[in-house]
């Protein structure tokens, strides 16, 4: 019988996530999302890696500080010396989110994707389409390794909008221990002008997955995600795209055309 590892958004009912037919907004640098168009991917970033860019969150991800006393106390009965907070460490060190806004507003066209040679970019895609495609795609694929190897698909994926909070203050533990996948869903208020949605790929925070060589899966920094833009332009995963007024909307136009996309939404 073939183990699952990754499922399809187990732990949906822990989660807020839009309405259907909801639009998302993706502000991005001109040529990275033109890269991502032309390669066939979507971003992900590892949440504990989000501190090499302009307003990072460097507690992405991680537990909250007033967690961290009972998830230390907390050990695992046949791991004695392994406690609860180690394994919301190494869950957060197997998370990649790929993020999304509720709002086309100043604030993400402002702080995102700064340092654009191009100008920048903002994707507009349809939740509900977006979630099916990638439901499908997550469901029983195969991962490809960085070293040419496939490996069963390790990761879940979940989608959920951000719950901001006092991260000082507050304490999500207070009653019952949490699944490390609400850590991933909560940032400090001071973000929520970006109201955002995200997609989260994790796998098990637990034990450690090893190749074939006997070596031991290290998770990278960012992942690759297959994503076929073109199919989703013609179903309306992707409603449209807009343009900062600054950028070279000639270029990406031109790009476009070249990869045979001349029928899109905005631009």
């Amino acid at each position: 019988m073939k183990l699952h590892i990754g499922h399809v958004e187990p732990h949906a009912a822990l989660l807020r996530v839009p309405p259907d037919g909801r639009h998302l907004y993706k502000v991005m640098k001109a040529e990275h999302a033109m890269a991502s168009i032309a390669s066939g991917y979507l971003h992900f970033n590892r949440v504990d890696r989000y501190v090499d860019f302009h307003g990072a969150d460097p507690y992405d991800g991680a537990q909250l500080p007033e967690d961290l006393a009972a998830n230390q106390a907390m050990a695992f009965a046949s791991a004695r010396t392994w406690t609860l907070a180690d394994y919301y460490d190494q869950a957060r060190e197997r998370t990649f989110a790929c993020c999304f806004s509720l709002r086309n507003s100043e604030h993400i066209w402002r702080e995102y994707a700064q340092g654009a040679e191009r100008g920048k970019i903002g994707m507009i895609f349809d939740f509900t389409r977006l979630r099916e495609r990638l439901n499908a795609t997550l469901n029983g694929a195969r991962l490809q390794l960085a070293n040419g190897e496939f490996a069963d698909q390790i990761f879940s994926v979940n989608y959920g909008e951000i719950e901001y909070i006092d991260r000082t203050s507050f304490r999500a533990n207070r009653e019952l221990m949490q699944n490390p996948i609400i850590y991933t869903f909560m940032k400090e208020e001071k973000y929520k002008p970006e109201n955002e949605m995200r997609i989260a790929l994790s796998a098990l925070g637990i034990g450690r997955f090893v190749l074939r060589d006997g070596s031991q899966l290290i998770f990278p920094d960012s992942l690759q995600l297959d994503f076929d833009f073109r199919a989703a332009i013609r179903d309306g995963t992707i409603a449209g795209f807009e343009y900062d007024r600054g950028g070279d909307s000639n270029w990406f136009k031109t790009e476009l055309t070249k990869l045979g996309i001349t029928a899109v939404g905005g631009v």
